[in-house]
């Protein structure tokens, strides 16, 4: 090595340093509010408001899950928060009977069919989003923004603007509702915490042990590239809104359970949370890159912020301003990490073509 190369190599090691610290920023980020909430609450920190936060958390950090998978392929998703509402209101109209004008008779679905169905229409709406792109070549913004007002009125129309206010079912009947998935507990833990790990979970597996994983990255690096080398991109594009559409499902039916009733209007503005943790936890908005366990820490950043704001009395139109803040600055951030990495990979390929000496 030349006394030339010296300065390059103190670069390079600088770079890198930079970047390993940027990779954990959603990591430090909660830890440092963690730190400096506990430091002014004394009952952040308490057992009971870690539970209970991580409650809070579980919703947004499942419908992250999905939103994750999208966004790994350069798409997104807006339809998410229309799509939770739209599941509430199919499980109170399930729960409330379904009136079978025909038969003169009203059907009442056992609370695991309840479940189902509101899950396969959240996934038939992530399905019709996938159409919209993959076979009608929509942009994925318009696509979903468009699907946000569909499902959002479909919802709308179904309850006629009203909220099902006892979503208790029919005991009687043997259909007890689904209070397990909002107020429940298993070993002294809310259920949804459970539901969120088990997505989180089969998303690591997902998007590091299969195929299907892989072409997930792929496609979001180079769509081109990924199809000239056998990547079924539309199956696999299709696929990812499904996912997502299935985890705005599942959070809703959490919501409505929660609250024992379903409200059209549940949902608003959920999508940009999801996009947002995603964001904190690391992935690119353009695609190829994120991981699971990014979003689930993104999601924790932004829930328990938001919950320490609210145990200091902080304004709730300061505690939106500060989200907005946390956000711009999670993509400032990585804007700068990926100029590091461009600068490190040009270092490294000039030293490479430098002769050995």
């Amino acid at each position: 090595m030349s006394v030339a190369d010296a300065p390059a190599q103190g670069e390079g090691k600088r770079l890198k340093a930079f970047n390993a610290v940027l990779e954990l920023r959603a990591f430090i980020a909660l830890i440092v509010i963690i730190v400096v909430f506990g430091l002014l609450s004394d009952a952040y920190l308490t057992w009971d408001n870690l539970v209970t936060m991580t409650k809070h958390v579980a919703i947004n950090a499942i419908l992250a899950i999905g939103m994750l998978m999208v966004i790994l392929t350069g798409g997104i998703d807006l339809s998410v928060g229309s799509i939770v509402g739209l599941a509430g209101i199919v499980a109170g109209v399930l729960l409330e009977g379904l009136h079978l004008g025909f038969a003169n008779t009203v059907l009442y679905l056992p609370v695991w069919g309840v479940v189902i169905v509101a899950l396969l229409v959240g996934t038939g709406v992530g399905a019709v989003n996938g159409a919209l792109v993959t076979r009608f070549n929509v942009a994925p913004f318009i696509a979903t923004l468009g699907t946000l007002y569909m499902a959002r009125g479909v919802a709308l129309l179904i309850s006629g603007g009203e909220t099902y206010p006892n979503l208790g079912g029919r005991p009687e009947l043997g259909n007890t509702g689904f209070d397990f998935l909002g107020t429940g507990k298993i070993v002294g833990i809310p259920v949804s915490i459970w539901l969120m790990v088990a997505f989180g979970i089969a998303a690591v597996f997902l998007t590091r042990k299969t195929p299907f994983g892989r072409w997930v990255y792929a496609l979001g690096g180079n769509a081109r590239a990924a199809e000239l080398s056998g990547v079924p991109v539309r199956k696999v594009t299709m696929r990812v809104y499904m996912i997502s559409g299935l985890c705005a499902a599942m959070a809703g039916l959490i919501i409505a359970s929660e609250l024992t009733s379903a409200a059209p209007q549940a949902g608003e503005t959920f999508e940009l949370n999801a996009i947002a943790a995603v964001v904190i936890g690391g992935a690119s908005l353009s695609g190829g890159r994120g991981a699971v366990r990014g979003a689930l820490i993104g999601a924790f950043v932004i829930g328990f912020l938001a919950d320490g704001l609210v145990i200091l009395g902080v304004s709730t139109f300061w505690q939106i301003v500060i989200k907005g803040a946390v956000i711009v600055l999670a993509v400032i951030l990585d804007q700068s990490q990926q100029k590091i990495q461009r600068r490190g990979a040009a270092i490294a390929a000039a030293a490479a073509t430098q002769p050995q000496k």
